[in-house]
């Protein structure tokens, strides 16, 4: 049974905490790792200096967690398949900030919203810009070893994995690759089916819950509470080889924070059903018990 490494996003953890209490409370409550987020503004924004971004590499040696890798939210409002051409421009220019501060982290992948379909971008057309956009990043990811990880998320784009699969293998670089979110993909396909058919391409994994009967954006929950088969998706990952960071984001508890933290982490077996936070189902097998109702998954990425 593979071992994965286990790691928790930031936005799980209160808004309020600084760097190094993010670093601390996240080694303190078994992960391996924890993904930072790029910001418009704040600790990690385009405007955060190589050294700024190097002392927190340094920071979270010294308290001896990883960092997994590098996210962000802002391609919802600058989206690379944006109609106005400026917009456009401002969305490279983001990816480019965000390649950089990954690899003064140390970090070789970036989570990237690939686009989003409106009324006002067809599919088509959201296609070929995205398309392009990613032809123009990838010679800078390749510099710079940071490979762009592209999200599937709800955004009516890219809702097959074979049409993610066959975009991928035309860019034709190693540095272009998928970060699969495995309850985003509930509300339209079966996690363990994207898994097989990606394979490879994959280079980072999300993970949080989806409860089918609820069926809207209220429906994300903490891993074990709705309807991944995570044993398929445990299954998927190791057929393909797949050895990278698992890491949950999901809303974090409101409060007792850290308890919550825990809870993510270790997740209790549930029956013969263990899974995520793959700590429990690959390393160690934790007493049996009921799992806190978190609140709501406040968005979709």
């Amino acid at each position: 049974m593979s071992a994965f490494k286990i790691g928790i996003n930031r936005w799980t953890l209160p808004g309020n905490w600084d760097v190094k209490t993010c670093l601390r409370v996240a080694k303190e409550s078994g992960f391996d790792a924890i993904e930072f987020n790029m910001e418009f503004e704040g600790a990690l924004s385009p405007a955060t200096s190589d050294a700024d971004a190097q002392q927190i590499r340094r920071d979270a040696d010294a308290m001896g967690v990883a960092l997994s890798s590098l996210s962000t939210g802002v391609y919802w409002q600058k989206p690379f398949t944006h109609p106005d051409p400026q917009v456009r421009a401002e969305s490279l220019e983001l990816c480019r900030q965000q390649l950089r501060l990954a690899q003064a982290l140390g970090v070789d992948a970036i989570l990237v919203v690939p686009g989003v379909v409106t009324p006002d971008v067809p599919y088509d057309v959201a296609y070929e810009r995205a398309r392009d956009a990613l032809q123009q990043l990838a010679p800078e990811a390749e510099r710079r070893k940071v490979a762009i990880a592209i999200e599937n998320v709800w955004n009516r784009f890219l809702l097959s994995p074979l049409e993610v699969r066959d975009l991928i293998d035309r860019l034709g670089s190693p540095y272009v690759g998928v970060y699969f979110d495995a309850g985003n993909i509930l509300a339209y396909g079966y996690p363990q089916h994207w898994i097989a058919i990606l394979g490879a391409r994959i280079k980072r994994v999300h993970v949080k819950d989806f409860r089918g009967d609820i069926g809207n954006i209220q429906g994300f929950a903490n891993p074990l509470q709705g309807d991944v088969p995570w044993l398929a998706v445990r299954s998927a990952l190791e057929s393909v080889g797949y050895q990278g960071y698992i890491t949950a984001e999901v809303g974090g508890y409101r409060l007792f924070p850290e308890l919550g933290l825990r809870h993510i982490a270790d997740a209790p077996l549930q029956g013969d059903v263990p899974w995520l936070a793959v700590r429990s189902i690959a390393r160690r097998v934790p007493e049996l018990g009921a799992v806190e109702n978190f609140p709501p998954y406040p968005h979709t990425r």
